[in-house]
């Protein structure tokens, strides 16, 4: 799986049931007195620069297990029949938010609260393997349920302190940290082992450690809020496909409550607001057998390929100023536009190379 624009590879965040302090620099403060006319008085441990970044610390401390207490009892596990996975209590009707490849070709599911004191069963509302979120329902409402508390996407930073929580290789009710060390990521996935092939854009780039079976969980700021949902890590070839320290991703939680709420509100996703070119299309290759650009085996009749002249056996090269190689590069080339906007695309047909003014549908 790769991760734009790096071309690292990315793993999704599922457990299979078979597998089993910050340190902060202050600097002291000042009196105001010339140091050279009197000598300095001798400090308390308690005003001692090292006593100023003992109570910072303990003030951070007790910040991150005020989050934990407010927000992990909305963090639930889920059982998907042959896979482990997390979810967010989205509602107080008992909707849980998670990623689709977490629950897979499931309905059913049994649903731990974070106390690991109730199992209950829950049953699919919908799943949207293109952003790869889903909604299930708890069949039973259990008393004191609490739902998250959802944040703003528009105020996540880089540098940020998080939390990252759901159930790691099967430990429910775990928490990791970290910082947001980046935003506006847009990563791919494989459809192998059960991944949706999902190209999701403006993902939140984590430090805090996730690992299979955080998918679907909580990524939360330091107001209790859920900033995103862990869904993939990246990997580094180079070490065999293992996982590479501190590099996660979360879907951001302007993508969450858009798909979940329309989910909630209509029984599936009404609106994805996601740029198309309503054609059906394969990766081929050139001479030397390396990706060359995407063939359309078939064009969408009223769709934006189709109103723009473009039909099937044309081959797209470039959309804008991307190059587009394979059907993962020209998800990723149109996964910034919205409905609606027109980019210019680059194609081949008979051998010419040729361009189409573009109005994008909607996937």
């Amino acid at each position: 799986m790769d991760a734009s624009p790096s071309r690292r590879s990315v793993r999704r965040l599922l457990l299979p049931l078979s597998a089993g302090a910050c340190a902060l620099a202050l600097a002291a403060g000042c009196s105001g007195a010339n140091p050279a006319a009197a000598p300095a008085p001798e400090a308390s441990p308690s005003g001692t620069a090292q006593g100023s970044a003992t109570r910072a610390t303990n003030d951070l401390q007790s910040a991150y297990q005020a989050v934990i207490n407010d927000v992990l009892p909305s963090v639930v596990q889920i059982d998907a029949s042959d896979s482990l996975g997390s979810g967010i209590v989205y509602d107080d009707k008992g909707h849980i938010v998670t990623n689709a490849h977490v629950i897979g070709d499931e309905k059913k599911f049994t649903v731990t609260v974070a106390t690991g004191e109730a199992v209950i069963d829950a049953s699919l509302v919908s799943s949207y393997p293109e952003q790869d979120l889903a909604v299930i329902k708890l069949d039973e409402v259990p008393d004191g349920l609490k739902p998250a508390k959802f944040g703003d996407a528009e105020k996540v930073e880089v540098g940020q302190i998080v939390l990252a929580m759901g159930s790691p290789l099967g430990l429910s009710s775990s928490v990791t940290q970290g910082i947001v060390s980046a935003l506006g990521r847009t990563v791919s996935e494989s459809r192998a082992g059960g991944g949706t092939g999902a190209t999701i854009a403006n993902m939140v780039q984590t430090s805090a450690a996730i690992n299979p079976g955080n998918s679907g969980g909580a990524l939360v700021n330091l107001d209790s809020e859920v900033i995103g949902i862990p869904t993939l890590a990246a990997t580094d070839p180079q070490m065999g496909d293992s996982a590479a320290p501190g590099i996660g991703f979360a879907i951001p939680v302007s993508m969450v409550k858009t798909v979940a709420g329309q989910i909630i509100e209509d029984g599936r996703v009404t609106d994805s607001g996601r740029a198309a070119l309503n054609i059906t299309g394969r990766t081929v290759v050139d001479d030397s057998y390396r990706p060359a650009g995407v063939a359309l085996v078939s064009v969408e009749k009223g769709g934006a390929a189709d109103e723009a002249g473009l039909r099937a056996g044309d081959i797209i090269t470039k959309v804008g100023d991307t190059g587009v190689t394979t059907i993962t590069s020209l998800s990723e080339a149109l996964a910034s536009d919205k409905p609606g906007d027109k980019v210019t695309v680059t194609y081949t047909r008979d051998d010419d190379s040729r361009t189409a003014e573009v109005t994008l549908g909607e996937i």
